[in-house]
């Protein structure tokens, strides 16, 4: 009994100790751990080292201090694969693209980044050109991305200007934002108009809209996108007429997941 109730209070403390590793916080130190979690710095570096060795933290060789290692972003493709969002929406995605001829995606927020979780490909022409070796996993930042900017926009003020401040705008298409000040406005449009657009701020010739997926609680669990060629589609067509079915499909996920509007 004695065995398990260690081993039991050993797992607690490694779980506990990657726990600590937030996007505020991404590298930390032996005496930052033992503060965090109540430890001594002996029992930190021991815990920390183990981790290390099996790949779930990797340390800064020049500030000594830890992050997290490639082992933990492996745990967080089986969770992504594992997720319930996903069997919940994949039917209504693929009927999204069928119906549109468009490549249709779904990506969750993670620190300044959008993950995407599901993603459905149209093989239409020009469907190609925008593809961008994509994939469920692919990370992007979320402030030149519409479905990042539907996310973003859903934030508290509190927790946006945390992450604003840690962004680097850089630019990445022709129309990439690259000002704090003109961010906020778009991501204040996106809140009032609940759709956000993308105008070749990713990539040259991709365009595409985005709304939320909400949960339960009214708050955007996820994003779901129509990505399509500017030589496809004009931005009016792709708001117009797009935008419609996109919405439709968002709201369908989003009372499987237990959402009512109004609440």
């Amino acid at each position: 009994m004695a065995t398990v109730a260690s081993s039991s209070q050993s797992l607690e403390r490694g779980l506990a100790m990657l726990s600590a590793f937030k996007p505020a916080t991404p590298e930390l130190g032996i005496s930052d751990l033992a503060r965090e979690l109540g430890l001594t710095r002996s029992t930190s570096h021991r815990y920390a080292a183990t981790l290390a060795r099996l790949g779930y933290l990797q340390q800064n060789p020049q500030t000594r201090k830890y992050r997290l290692g490639p082992r933990v972003l492996d745990l967080g493709f089986s969770a992504i694969n594992s997720m319930e969002l996903r069997q919940i929406a994949l039917p209504d995605l693929q009927q999204l693209s069928d119906a549109t001829g468009h490549t249709v995606n779904m990506a969750v927020l993670d620190g300044l980044d959008i993950v995407y979780v599901e993603r459905c490909r149209s093989a239409s022409i020009g469907q190609r050109e925008i593809d961008l070796n994509l994939h469920v996993g692919s990370r992007l930042p979320a402030y030149c991305t519409s479905m990042g900017k539907v996310l973003l926009a859903d934030l508290n003020v509190d927790e946006l200007e945390e992450r604003l401040e840690r962004m680097e705008l850089a630019q990445r298409g022709p129309n990439t934002i690259t000002s704090p000040s003109r961010l906020r406005e778009e991501l204040a449009r996106v809140r009032r108009d609940g759709m956000a657009v993308n105008d070749e701020e990713l990539a040259y010739g991709l365009r595409s809209i985005a709304v939320a997926v909400r949960g339960a609680e009214g708050n955007a669990v996820a994003a779901i996108n129509l990505a399509a060629h500017r030589s496809l589609v004009s931005l009016e067509c792709l708001i117009g007429g797009l935008g419609p079915p996109l919405l439709g499909t968002a709201r369908a996920i989003s009372s499987r997941l237990g959402f009512q509007r109004g609440s």
